[in-house]
């Protein structure tokens, strides 16, 4: 029976090998032979195709539901459109959430997640344009999508096709309402096999509830060619 010799060059705090592009370079080891590896999302970060956008700023929320109360499909409250030609793929987002006092018994909050399977962002209604911020501060490439917050008039309605994340807190009041609880609303998805968002296409985050609540949210995507999977 044949066997294999693999071998890396023990690296575990000094010796590290570095060489240009096109130029051979040994493999890193830990000493006792196990070999590094990085993970293909980091190398995608590291050639400049992981995207990052804001959604909030410092401590000035967007106020969610559209009109400012009740999740409304056409208002959300960010958008990541990926256009025909492009492929994205979610790697992280996270919202955090403010909800208000209490108006009545069973007030509800929520978060959802959504993605439109079959269209772009028709890039209509009244929103925020963000802007993609690269995940090299030093910005080696542009986001081919179409980003955008706080929508406060109706866009085209989406098909939410798939659901990739949902949140909700329930109110409880025990007699009356200065003594509401409300149980923590924040909604991290960070998918250990998240789904390739082919374009044209769109992610669309919401949140909001029977009473206004403000939230913030970070989304972070990579980012490939259509061709990259054909």
């Amino acid at each position: 029976m044949s066997s294999t010799d693999i071998r890396g060059k023990a690296a575990q705090y000094s010796n590290v090998a570095a060489a240009a592009d096109g130029f051979p370079v040994d493999a890193r080891a830990l000493r006792d032979g196990t070999l590094g590896a990085v993970d293909w999302r980091i190398l995608k970060i590291v050639q400049g195709y992981g995207y990052h956008v804001d959604v909030g700023a410092f401590s000035t929320p967007i106020t969610g539901g559209g009109n400012g109360t009740v999740l409304d499909q056409d208002q959300p409250e960010a958008i990541i459109s990926c256009p025909n030609g492009t492929a994205i793929m979610p790697i992280r987002i996270q919202v955090a959430c403010l909800v208000p006092l209490l108006a009545t018994d069973e007030d509800e909050a929520e978060i959802v997640i959504a993605v439109d399977k079959a269209a772009a962002y028709a890039d209509d209604g009244t929103v925020t344009a963000e802007s993609a911020l690269n995940m090299r501060t030093d910005d080696p490439r542009t986001s081919n999508c179409n980003c955008a917050s706080a929508a406060t008039a109706n866009i085209t309605n989406p098909t939410l096709g798939l659901e990739l994340a949902h949140a909700i807190a329930l109110g409880d009041v025990q007699g009356t309402a200065a003594n509401a609880n409300w149980y923590e609303l924040k909604l991290l998805y960070e998918h250990i096999a998240p789904p390739i968002i082919m374009g044209p296409g769109a992610i669309y985050i919401y949140w909001g509830g029977t009473v206004a609540v403000d939230g913030f949210a970070q989304i972070e995507w990579l980012e490939f060619a259509e061709t990259d999977f054909s």
